[in-house]
């Protein structure tokens, strides 16, 4: 007897997740009320994660193995191609969902005849403590996300977290007739470009504020740390989404302030790397070039190199050097991804 199609394909990318994906799939395979294929693709892991999906007996479970490491944008995409649900969500080998959520998302999409929807997310502390990513009177105001909404949340150093975090739940009919996949060159931001695609080809997403995605915050996680080739991955793939896609002037006017903070980001980070090598002279030159720059030393990376920041504040006749800038405040944070 052949099955029919799962309302739900979630796709998860598992590279060396060996300690967290069982629980990531079993709250995939615990959804309530709709039924589900978890498609698992394993990314060229050295560790024992495909043995503990092997595992795990359950037919609605499915493990890829790529011959090649093709990132997570990449193997979501070999995710995607193989998944026959009506809905794709993805999930992160070390994050979980709730039971409800997908049965949820999906009667919100019905109603509001969208192609995509977002909900609001938990963030599991380090220390075991859980909070409420966004407020629910924020996404009460976003009911419908807009392309504008979308991009002016991902402005760089605004705040520690943007809508880029949120995990899209997607018409999987939509996705394969805009040939909509992920940016498999980007390590970071990768969901970012492929919502703001899917919002600029006239996708509409509609909003839920209740949380059910839970993201896990580990040590060394990738979306928690902004290194300078992830901001120049950035920029390089935001000038091929504008060259792809028509957007309209709202949009366009925060695109405008993403660029500008993904500048910022850029002499930032070169400005810490000069600092790093006591290469003063040269973070003068990028002060000198980008004095935005400076204002985000207030950073936790400033209490690490406030030893070096000592011999530069000396040059402030030479350059506006605000050394004296209190040095509490949150890293830089890129979305998910």
């Amino acid at each position: 007897m052949t099955r029919s199609a799962p309302d739900v394909s979630f796709v998860i990318a598992a590279f060396n997740a060996a300690a967290t994906v069982r629980r990531a799939i079993d709250s995939a395979l615990a959804q309530e009320d709709v039924d589900v294929e978890v498609i698992v693709v394993d990314d060229c892991s050295s560790d024992d994660t495909c043995a503990v999906v092997e595992g795990i007996a359950d037919p609605r479970l499915k493990l890829l193995r790529l011959t090649e490491n093709r990132g997570p944008g990449g193997a979501r995409n070999a995710g995607l191609d193989a998944a026959l649900g009506t809905w794709v969500a993805i999930l992160d080998a070390d994050d979980t969902v709730s039971p409800r959520r997908l049965a949820r998302m999906i009667g919100l999409a019905s109603t509001a005849d969208a192609q995509i929807v977002v909900d609001n997310l938990d963030v599991a502390k380090l220390d075991g403590r859980v909070e409420r990513m966004f407020p629910d009177a924020l996404l009460a105001r976003h009911r419908t996300m807009t392309l504008a909404a979308f991009i002016g949340s991902n402005v760089l150093f605004r705040s520690t977290y943007n809508f880029g975090y949120m995990k899209p739940v997607f018409e999987r009919r939509f996705l394969n007739g805009h040939g909509l996949r992920f940016a498999d060159t980007v390590r970071i931001g990768e969901d970012y470009i492929l919502l703001a695609s899917a919002l600029a080809l006239g996708g509409r997403c509609t909003v839920d504020p209740c949380a059910g995605y839970c993201y896990h915050i580990r040590e060394g996680s990738i979306s928690r740390v902004l290194e300078l080739r992830h901001v120049e991955a950035m920029i390089g793939a935001d000038r091929v989404f504008l060259a792809n896609h028509t957007i309209d002037p709202k949009a366009m006017a925060m695109q405008r302030r993403r660029d500008k903070s993904l500048r910022e980001a850029h002499a930032f980070l070169r400005l810490v790397d000069h600092l790093k090598s006591r290469s003063l002279v040269s973070a003068a030159q990028v002060a000198l070039s980008s004095p935005a720059a400076l204002r985000h030393l207030k950073m936790p990376i400033a209490v690490r190199l406030r030893r070096l920041l000592a011999p530069l504040a000396r040059m402030k006749s030479a350059t506006p050097v605000a050394a004296e800038r209190s040095t509490s405040g949150e890293s830089p944070h890129a979305s998910k991804g």
